[in-house]
Parts: C-alpha cells; sequence; structure tokens
C-alpha cells in the first residue's frame, strides 16, 4: 500500500543516479558540440541537400554524452544499429505502400537485427521511421540514405563523443574487462566475484540490462573494498610511509639519473622541483626508451629528467586510510605511491609497506578470533 501520493510517483522515477550541476551541464555542452560539429560538416559535404541531417541524432546524443557508460551507447551500437534500421527502413518504403505498416514492420525488424547482432541502439528506432515517413528527399535517396545521412552523421558524432569524453576524463569506448594485464581475474576478484560468476548469474537473467559487464565488475571491486576497511584496523599513510625518500630532481641529466637507478635497484623513482614540490615521475622504462631515440636529430634537445618524465602522479595524503592505496597496489600493480602534503613530497609507501601493515592487520584479527 502506498501511504501518499508522493510515493506512488516515487515508484514512476527510475533508480537513476542525478549527476552534479556541473556534470549536467557538460553533458549538455558535450551535446551541443557533437550535433553542432556534425551537422556542420555534413553541411558542407553535402550541401543543398534536404536530408543532410536527420532528427534521431539527437536521440543518439543523449546516450553518447549524458550516458556513455551504457551499452546502448558504443560506437558499434550507434554504427551498426543506425546502419540496419536505415536498410531496413529503405526496403518498407519501397515494397509496403501503407506508411503505418511500413514503419511499424521497419521497426519491429531493426529491433529484432540489431537484437541479434548486438547492436541494439533505441534512436535507431527513429532511424527506421524517418526512412519512411522523411519525404520525397529521403525517398529520392533509396539506399544511399543509408550512407548519407544515417552512417556519414553517426560516424562524425562518434568521433566528436570519443574526443570529447576522453578530454573529460571518462572512459569511451568502455573497455572489456577490468583486468588491463591479462584475461585473468583481478587479484581482488580472485578471491570474492569472480566476473564468471557475473556472467553465470546475467545470463539467467530474462530481460536486458542497461548496464555493462565491465561496470559490474568495478561497481563490485569498489564495494567490496569498502566492506574491507571496515573489517580491519584503521592505519593512516603517514603510519607506515617512509620519510627519507630517494628522488630524483627536475632539472638532472638523464645520464645522472641513470646512475642513481642503478644505486638503488628501482624501477621508478619521483621527480621533485627545488622546492621538494613533487613534479612527476620517471620511470627506468622511458630512460631506456630515450636512449633508442639517442640517433634521432629531433630528440638531441632532451637531456634534462622533466624533459621526459611523466607529469601525471597518482599522490596520497599523510592522513588517508591505507586501504585506500589497495586498489593501486593490487589491481594496478604500482610499485610505491608518493605521500605530499601541501604539494611537498614528505614520504613514500611502497609494496612492501603495504604487505608489512596489512599482514599486522591480519595477524591482529587472527589474535582476536583465538581462545584465551
Amino acid at each position: 500500500m502506498f501511504h501518499s501520493k508522493a510515493d506512488w510517483l516515487n515508484t514512476l522515477k527510475p533508480n537513476f543516479k542525478v549527476l552534479p550541476l556541473k556534470d549536467r551541464l557538460l553533458c549538455g555542452i558535450g551535446a551541443l558540440i557533437g550535433l553542432g560539429l556534425s551537422s556542420y560538416i555534413s553541411w558542407l559535404a553535402l550541401g543543398d541537400l534536404n536530408a543532410w541531417y536527420i532528427a534521431p541524432m539527437g536521440a543518439s546524443s543523449v546516450l553518447l554524452f549524458a550516458v556513455p557508460a551504457s551499452p546502448l551507447a558504443q560506437p558499434w551500437n550507434m554504427v551498426i544499429g543506425n546502419s540496419i534500421a536505415a536498410l531496413i527502413g529503405v526496403t518498407c518504403a519501397m515494397y509496403i505502400p501503407n506508411l503505418t505498416q511500413a514503419f511499424s514492420v521497419a521497426v519491429a525488424l531493426a529491433i529484432i537485427l540489431m537484437m541479434t547482432t548486438d547492436s541494439l541502439h533505441p534512436p535507431s528506432g527513429a532511424v527506421a521511421i524517418t526512412a519512411v515517413l522523411g519525404g520525397e528527399a529521403v525517398h529520392e535517396l533509396g539506399y544511399y540514405f543509408w550512407f548519407y545521412p544515417v552512417l556519414l552523421n553517426s560516424v562524425l558524432l562518434m568521433v566528436v563523443a570519443i574526443v570529447y569524453n576522453r578530454l573529460l576524463g571518462k572512459q569511451y569506448p568502455q573497455k572489456l574487462q577490468v583486468n588491463t594485464r591479462s584475461a585473468d581475474p583481478t587479484p581482488t576478484q580472485k578471491v570474492t566475484i569472480q566476473p564468471v560468476d557475473i556472467q553465470q548469474v546475467l545470463e539467467q537473467q530474462s530481460e536486458l540490462l542497461d548496464i555493462s559487464e565491465y561496470d559490474l565488475q568495478k561497481i563490485i571491486l569498489e564495494a567490496q573494498q569498502l566492506a574491507n576497511t571496515r573489517s580491519v584496523s584503521q592505519l593512516t599513510c603517514q603510519d607506515i610511509m617512509t620519510q627519507h625518500v630517494i628522488a630524483l630532481r627536475a632539472e638532472d641529466d638523464i645520464q645522472s639519473a641513470l646512475d642513481k637507478f642503478k644505486q638503488v635497484n628501482l624501477m621508478s623513482l619521483p621527480v621533485v622541483s627545488d622546492l621538494d614540490r613533487l613534479v612527476g615521475n620517471l620511470a627506468l622504462y622511458e630512460v631506456v626508451e630515450w636512449f633508442k631515440r639517442g640517433g634521432d636529430p629531433r630528440a638531441a634537445w632532451e637531456n634534462h629528467v622533466y624533459q621526459i618524465m611523466n607529469p601525471k602522479v597518482v599522490t596520497v595524503q599523510p592522513n588517508q586510510l591505507i586501504q585506500d592505496l589497495i586498489p593501486y597496489f593490487v589491481e594496478r600493480s604500482f610499485n610505491y605511491i608518493p605521500v605530499v602534503e601541501q604539494k611537498k613530497l614528505v614520504g613514500i609507501i611502497s609494496r612492501a609497506d603495504m604487505i608489512a601493515a596489512l599482514n599486522q592487520q591480519l595477524n591482529e584479527e587472527k589474535s582476536k578470533q583465538e581462545p584465551d
């Protein structure tokens, strides 16, 4: 029973995350840029052709810029789904005189073929209808309607979506799996829920879910990590970090950096400025790549560490819980993570530090469970 009208209305709403205002604005701006650029390029390519742009692209832009993680928004779905719908729509328009019957059959067949080819894309239903009800300009194109405007605009909008989402730091298209090193489960998955478990559950579902298996894996892993933090004592980074850090200076020459790598026998080192501010990270393989480019005249100006280092570094704060670091050491195989306070390098946590701390926590848990 519903206690109020508001409760009843809530049952009609999706259980959907409401993004912050900034993210909502960025989604809208992405659609604006995507549709604007793709339509302008189409106009340049097709000139005065009345059918140079079609309305279903607006629906596609909702998926590509608002929910790019959706399986329905992936490039395969966008291009193949729209192509199938266009070809079927044109065929039905040619051979079924009654317009209502033509677009109804076109949409039905498009859904079946898109689901068969794993290319379901909701706006493609509107593409099929446009092929039937698009008027004389569309009908005159015949099967060319598939090439332009449908394929041309689909590819253009998809390219803009890829660039825009990447600039915002979003992974588009979606990756196939969480473990980028191999097809095996990640170390955390091996001792908790594995991808094969998720696959078996999904196979038992009788309806499609608008979430990828990859996203399900990420959500489960992060939830598992949060659960783990409740079962161990709360050590912070400053409790286990090494304060005497071996680091490179940004102005060091690369040859001297190599000598330091030989001395410490490490695969990567943090890079600091003269004010001990962390400015980057230099891996040994980057030095090796520099040597490989030694004969290239264009690389002759690269003499200093700052010219070949990676300026993007994952860092943590001294008062941050060490559980936050586990995904980097376990899933991404980090060797160390710098500890930074007010942009200055104050310590470093290695994989060995983490193993020692977690082992101590396990021993404490074991001692609590043993009878007196």
